[in-house]
């Protein structure tokens, strides 16, 4: 009897083992923070996988840019040496070159435009894109509308721009839209950034207002905010696509439709937060200039336009759909 029970103990542990080798760990990179709508993002993606592959897949979280920048993670997804990351849109246009139609400036006028084109056809299609460079986009969840920041004066209008030195994304349509402003724009990653402002090096930068609330970039000498509204910013789930094809077609659904849901329960986080952020900014002595000139700024940016005549075609298409 004591053998048999020793066998039948033996057989349940090799079984139990062979359960817990069965999970796959898959490791997710964010540049922020843990207080940033990316890290709430990136907790239900988890949570959401988890759940409903019974265990088998496990998210781990790597925030605070411990995987490297944001162009640093798409380089290692597109050569399968990282699994996933949710990375800005910034960085994008460098593997896929149509992806630069949504950094233009003034693309859209409120969230609910953003949410209609991202989540239908041209959104899907732009995602597609990136197949090209080993990158699986899974679904677009949210910056948000970007606002500019600095420490030297307060922006009413465009020409209050003029020769302010701020850091943009390291993306050319940004660069573009910011030099069309008469600002001295410094392209770099975020990190370098948040030393830059605190060194006073640059002079501000352009953000949502949960990344201006969830760094304290009144910490970073940024007395001044402008709600410009110049652009909106997604932030995209994305995979490797060689792992991505290593899912199994149903599992491969549910990343997709997990990836879906996480982001929009990001996006309804946001919008909660953005009022009670807004008024912590301006607690903290930031003087925050709410109703700018905006059509000042949408008149400096037309060149933009001008610049990129190879996103005509989308530009074409998503006005069309939003004018229906």
């Amino acid at each position: 009897m004591k053998k048999l029970a020793l066998i039948a103990a033996l057989v349940m542990a090799l079984v139990l083992t062979s359960f817990a080798s069965a999970e796959t760990v898959l490791q997710l990179g964010t540049t922020v923070n843990e207080q940033d709508s990316f890290q709430v993002c990136a907790e239900k993606f988890a949570e959401l996988v988890s759940e409903r592959t019974n265990g088998a897949y496990k998210i781990e979280i790597y925030p605070n840019g411990s995987l490297g920048g944001e162009s640093d993670m798409l380089d290692s997804m597109s050569m399968d040496m990282l699994d996933m990351g949710i990375i800005t849109s910034g960085p994008f246009v460098n593997f896929s070159s149509m992806m630069g139609v949504l950094d233009m400036p003034y693309l859209f006028a409120n969230n609910a435009e953003a949410y209609a084109v991202l989540d239908g056809e041209v959104g899907q299609e732009l995602l597609d894109t990136l197949e090209d460079a080993n990158l699986k986009g899974l679904a677009y969840a949210e910056r948000g509308f970007r606002n500019v920041t600095n420490s030297v004066r307060p922006v009413n209008n465009a020409a209050d721009l003029k020769d302010l030195k701020l850091r943009v994304m390291e993306n050319e349509v940004y660069t573009a839209t910011f030099k069309a402003l008469d600002v001295n724009a410094v392209p770099m990653a975020w990190a370098d950034a948040l030393t830059a402002m605190q060194q006073s090096t640059i002079q501000g930068e352009e953000n949502p207002i949960n990344v201006i609330y969830s760094y304290s970039l009144w910490d970073y000498n940024q007395k001044y905010v402008t709600l410009d509204r110049h652009s909106y910013s997604t932030a995209i789930i994305t995979m490797s696509l060689a792992k991505f094809n290593e899912l199994d077609a149903d599992t491969q659904k549910i990343f997709k439709e997990a990836a879906q849901e996480a982001a929009e329960y990001e996006r309804a986080w946001v919008a909660d937060q953005e009022a009670s952020q807004l008024a912590a900014i301006k607690e903290h002595g930031v003087e925050v200039i709410e109703e700018p000139d905006v059509d000042s700024f949408r008149s400096a940016v037309k060149s933009v336009y001008e610049a990129y005549p190879q996103y005509a075609e989308y530009i074409n298409r998503i006005q069309a759909q939003l004018a229906k």
